[in-house]
């Protein structure tokens, strides 16, 4: 935010500059707008333009393009118009020196005047403007913002029983959705039941519900039963 208050003022400083350029003294008492713009590329003349054909127009562009791109916060508007000034500037330079032969700051004030060097002060302030600028966040910026403000969740967490890369479910998935097994039905007597139960007696044998094994001993015969 500070950033981009402190580019602005820059830019807006500098487009300022550039626009009232032209109308001070850029050589030997000549304003810029009495240079025509078509006249930086073809070479200079005597003759003096109207406002809307003179360098004023390229600057008032260069304002323009400097004001969008406050409003919007956009750094390659304003850097487009620090370029646009800068540019004509040095053109202008270049054609003056090849009309006058050389382009020096002589002490009789024949030289540049403080025109050129607003304007060319002007455009620094405009990149300067640019480069301060922190620009316009757009969505990604914001969600971006957003993710480092957000405390870091861990993999997995929010389904814990999946685990890339397999996807497959966890233990705890895997127990939790299988079906119960259903108890073993026991027709026979209680276990508890048959130890608590005492031995039938001798006369009882016969009649007795479950085989009995008979006491060890010898047979009728007289041989030891196996």
């Amino acid at each position: 935010m500070i950033r981009n208050v402190l580019g602005s003022v820059l830019a807006l400083a500098g487009a300022a500059a550039a626009v009232l350029s032209p109308f001070r003294d850029w050589y030997d008492g000549r304003l810029g707008r009495h240079y025509r713009i078509d006249e930086l590329f073809t070479g200079l003349t005597a003759g003096r333009p109207g406002p809307l054909g003179s360098i004023l127009l390229a600057f008032l562009f260069a304002a323009l393009l400097a004001v969008v791109g406050v409003v919007l916060r956009s750094r390659l508007l304003v850097a487009a118009s620090g370029v646009v000034v800068l540019g004509f500037t040095v053109l202008w330079m270049v054609r003056q020196g090849e009309s006058v032969g050389s382009l020096t700051v002589a002490g009789d004030g024949s030289g540049p005047g403080w025109g050129v060097a607003e304007a060319a002060a002007g455009g620094v302030l405009l990149l300067l403007g640019a480069v301060v600028m922190s620009g316009r966040r757009g969505a990604g910026g914001r969600l971006a913002r957003r993710a480092r403000n957000e405390p870091y969740a861990a993999p997995g967490s929010e389904n814990p029983d999946t685990w890339p890369p397999t996807q497959e479910p966890g233990p705890s998935v895997q127990t939790s959705t299988l079906p119960e097994p259903e108890p073993e039905l026991y027709t026979g007597p209680d276990p508890a039941d048959r130890r608590s139960t005492p031995a039938p007696a001798p006369e009882d044998r016969d009649t007795a519900p479950y085989p009995v094994v008979p006491d060890e001993g010898p047979d009728a015969e007289g041989r030891p039963r196996r």
